[in-house]
C-alpha cells in the first residue's frame, strides 16, 4: 500500500488508488473511520434504465466502503428526478413521467446489485429513495425551515449554476432548487440513518457543501463531503462514451463481449490509473502492469478488461467474453460464440439485405451513408473479408457455422443469424 498518512483503511487506499479530489476535513473523516463503522451515501439520477461507465468511479467509492467495513447507501433520486440536476448540463433536462421514473429506478438498483451486497447489517449496503420524503413536503414549511439558509448569492456562485448562465442558456427555477433539494437529502439521511458522509462527483461539490452546511446550521452536526475526480480519457475524451454511445452497465442495453471491449480499448496512459480505480487488484500489481511497455502493454489491457468485467457481470461472463476475443481477433474465426448476436427474420435473409443496409441495423454504424463510407474505405469485412460491393446483398449462402460475422474496423464485430424478429 502506498503511504498517505491516513490512518483508516478506506481513507488510505481511497487516495492510493485515486479516488480522492475534495474533502471537507480529511483528517477528522479520517480519525472518525479510523474509529468505528460510518454510513455514507451518494445519489444517481433515474434518468435511463442502466448506469453506465461514467457512474462506475462513484459505485467502486461505494464498494471500497463496503470492503473496508463502513456502510454504502445507494440514493435514487425518485423525487428529484422530476426536477433534474442542472450541473453541467448545457440545457434542462426533459421532464420524466412517472412510469418512465419507476422502470429507470428498477433499472437502476439492478446495475448497484452487480457490485454491492444489501441487507441490514452494519456494512451491508442500503437503498433508499428520495421521494419517500420529498413526496410529502409541503412547500411553505420547505421554504421556513430550509429556503432561509440558502444564499442566492453562494448558489449563482455554484460553477454548475454559472456555467449555464455564462452561456445564456438559462436555469429554471425548477432546477435551482435542486441543490436545496440535495441538501434537504442529507439532513434527511443523517436523521434516519446517521450518515455522516456524502460522496459524489466534483460536479457536486457545490451542493454537497450546501448539504453539510444545511445539516450545521438546523441540526448542529458536523457531517462531511468527499468528491472524486471527473474523468477523462488521455485524449480528453469524456469517460464512458464511445463513438457508439454510453458503455452502459447493464447486459440488457450493452453485451458483455461489448463492455469488456471497452476497457480493452483503453489508451496506453490511461492503463494504470483504470487499474487502480475499477479492479480490485493489488495495488502493486497495478504498478506491474502499468510498466510494461511496447507489445506487453496489451496483456496489462485484457486483464483490465477482464477484472472490470468481472466485478460487473461476474468471472464466468469476463472469461467468456476474453475467449471470445482471443478467437475473434487471435484465430480469427467467424462464429466466436460470445460476441453480440443481430436476428434478423428468415424471410428477409432469403431475399436478401443490401449489406450497408444490415451495418446500419445492427447497430455497427448509424446510418446507410455511413456505412456506404465504410465499404469505400475498406473497414468492412463479411466473415473476415473485405467488401467490395456496398450494395452487396447478404443471404443465408453467406453463412458459416450458422451465422454471418459483420466487422467494422479491426474491433467492433457483430454476429448475424436468422430468427423469428425482424
Amino acid at each position: 500500500m502506498v503511504e498517505n498518512g491516513f490512518k483508516s483503511s478506506f481513507m488510505r487506499e481511497a487516495a492510493a488508488r485515486g479516488f480522492i479530489f475534495q474533502c471537507t476535513d480529511a483528517d477528522a473523516l479520517d480519525a472518525l473511520m479510523a474509529e468505528k463503522s460510518v454510513a455514507a451515501y451518494i445519489g444517481f439520477d433515474p434518468t435511463a434504465d442502466s448506469l453506465h461507465v461514467g457512474s462506475l468511479i462513484q459505485i467502486m467509492m461505494l464498494r471500497l466502503l463496503q470492503k473496508h467495513g463502513h456502510r454504502p447507501i445507494a440514493l435514487v433520486g425518485g423525487g428529484t428526478a422530476r426536477i433534474g440536476d442542472p450541473s453541467f448540463r448545457e440545457e434542462a433536462r426533459r421532464l420524466m413521467t412517472e412510469d418512465i421514473i419507476q422502470t429507470n429506478l428498477a433499472g437502476i438498483e439492478g446495475c448497484l446489485r452487480q457490485f454491492l451486497t444489501f441487507g441490514s447489517g452494519a456494512s451491508e449496503a442500503a437503498l433508499v429513495n428520495n421521494a419517500d420524503w420529498l413526496d410529502k413536503l409541503a412547500y411553505i414549511d420547505l421554504l421556513r425551515d430550509v429556503g432561509v439558509h440558502f444564499s442566492i448569492n453562494r448558489m449563482l456562485a455554484f460553477d454548475s449554476v454559472k456555467n449555464r448562465l455564462e452561456r445564456e442558456q438559462g436555469l429554471t427555477f425548477l432546477e435551482f432548487n435542486y441543490s436545496i433539494l440535495q441538501s434537504y437529502d442529507f439532513r434527511e439521511l443523517n436523521r434516519r440513518m446517521d450518515v455522516v458522509l456524502q460522496l459524489g462527483g466534483s460536479d457536486q461539490w457545490g451542493n454537497i457543501i450546501s448539504g453539510v452546511e444545511l445539516v450545521r446550521r438546523t441540526d448542529q452536526k458536523s457531517v462531511m463531503g468527499l468528491t472524486t475526480p471527473l474523468l477523462t480519457t488521455a485524449s480528453g475524451a469524456k469517460m464512458g462514451k464511445t463513438a457508439n454511445g454510453a458503455v452502459w452497465l447493464s447486459e440488457k442495453r450493452l453485451p458483455v463481449f461489448d463492455y469488456w471491449q471497452f476497457w480493452r480499448n483503453t489508451e496506453d496512459a490511461d492503463v494504470g490509473r483504470f487499474l487502480r480505480l475499477f479492479t480490485e487488484l493489488p495495488l502493486e500489481e497495478c504498478a506491474r502492469l502499468e510498466a510494461l511497455q511496447g507489445a506487453e502493454i496489451n496483456e496489462a489491457k485484457k486483464v483490465l478488461a477482464t477484472e472490470a468485467t468481472a466485478l460487473c457481470h461476474g468471472r464466468s461472463a469476463a472469461l467468456a467474453a476474453a475467449e471470445a476475443a482471443r478467437q475473434t481477433f487471435e484465430e480469427g474465426r467467424v462464429a466466436a460464440a460470445d460476441l453480440p448476436v443481430h436476428e434478423v427474420a428468415e424471410a428477409d435473409m432469403a431475399a436478401g439485405i443490401p449489406v450497408f443496409r444490415l451495418f446500419a441495423e445492427v447497430g455497427l454504424v448509424k446510418t446507410n451513408g455511413e456505412a456506404r463510407r465504410l465499404v469505400r474505405g475498406g473497414g468492412a469485412r463479411l466473415n473476415n473479408d473485405v467488401i467490395q460491393d456496398e450494395n452487396k446483398l447478404i443471404t443465408q449462402q453467406d453463412m458459416v457455422d450458422g451465422a454471418i460475422k459483420l466487422s467494422a474496423g479491426k474491433k467492433h464485430h457483430v454476429l448475424v443469424k436468422v430468427g423469428v424478429s425482424a
